[in-house]
């Protein structure tokens, strides 16, 4: 099975509704409240950066996703999320990261 990332604000969405349905498990209670507290924009508002994200051309799935659940507004932040991934960023490309982050903000 091919790895799937999920940003925060679907996991915030999928418990919810879960949630509506039937009661959750200890682990997911656990995960309803952290993605509740942690999740700050909408599905659809992280749709719209995930896209806008991926014009870049270094950008991947993981660094995309990352992005979406934290909102760097740091370069030590985007040079973070981009420490395991074999992208050399320019002090360029972190600037256009954080003005697009900066537009969901």
């Amino acid at each position: 099975m091919a790895e799937q990332y999920v940003a925060l604000a679907d996991v915030k969405a999928m418990l919810a509704s879960e949630g509506e349905k039937r009661e959750l498990g200890p682990a997911q209670r656990s995960a309803a409240e952290h993605s509740q507290a942690m999740a700050s924009l909408s599905s659809d508002d992280i749709k719209a950066l995930d896209a806008e994200l991926r014009t870049l051309k270094f950008m991947t799935d993981y660094a995309a996703y990352k992005i979406g659940d934290i909102l760097p507004k740091y370069p030590e932040d985007v040079r973070a999320i981009f420490a395991k991934e074999r992208v050399n960023l320019s002090a360029d490309d972190v600037k256009q990261i954080i003005e697009i982050v900066g537009k969901y903000l």
